[in-house]
């Protein structure tokens, strides 16, 4: 009699344990990333949880109203005839970085970027006329690269912004080619830098 009670305790305490572990689980594979953006095994990037955390985002929403614009790559894109960019950088723990190409309306880029690890990252642009009050977002994602062609829908300036939520050092490499007129960089602490076009190594502007 006591043995068929210790075990049917210990049936009990085995079920309470499967079932916290399932619930905890639970938790960390899809709670937290459809509330909390926080992904920590990667499910939620997969099912498209983590877009749901995402707050409603204007510039976005106003960017992905255009048609056109940009268009994902997952290989290495083919370069197009014009200017050609390389360009490295390495951020440190928590560091932004932002850079901008000067793009003629209507004229296409194609570009591929990458990271040693996963980066928040923002497309966007906005017009010389009007400023950053018309800036238009066509991706807000984390990843560790992106590629594709891109379209400028307007006069201005147009890129990514970068930022390393880790606490470790990121090293980020972007290739670009196309009808590039120029390129600005803007650090996390201010100001504004404006930088020579870098051709990769074998190529040059044609």
């Amino acid at each position: 009699m006591t043995e068929s009670v210790s075990q049917a305790h210990r049936r009990r305490l085995i079920g309470i344990g499967a079932a916290v572990i399932l619930a905890a689980a639970t938790v960390v594979a899809f709670v937290l990333p459809a509330e909390f953006g926080i992904d920590p095994t990667g499910i939620g990037r997969a099912t498209g949880l983590t877009r749901i955390a995402q707050p409603a985002n204007p510039y976005l929403a106003k960017g992905l109203r255009r048609t056109g614009v940009f268009t994902r790559s997952d290989g290495p894109p083919t370069p197009l005839p014009g200017a050609s960019d390389h360009w490295e950088y390495e951020l440190g723990p928590f560091e932004g970085i932002e850079l901008k190409y000067v793009i003629a309306q209507g004229r296409p880029i194609v570009f591929r970027w990458s990271a040693t690890g996963p980066l928040d990252y923002d497309m966007h642009a906005h017009p010389f006329e009007g400023g950053t009050d018309l800036t238009e977002s066509y991706s807000i994602e984390r990843a560790d690269r992106l590629g594709g062609r891109y379209v400028a829908p307007f006069t201005g300036i147009h890129g990514w912004y970068w930022q390393n939520r880790s606490a470790d050092r990121v090293k980020l490499t972007l290739d670009a080619s196309g009808d590039i007129q120029g390129s600005k960089l803007f650090p996390t602490g201010g100001g504004e830098i404006d930088r020579s076009l870098t051709p990769k190594p074998g190529r040059g502007s044609n």
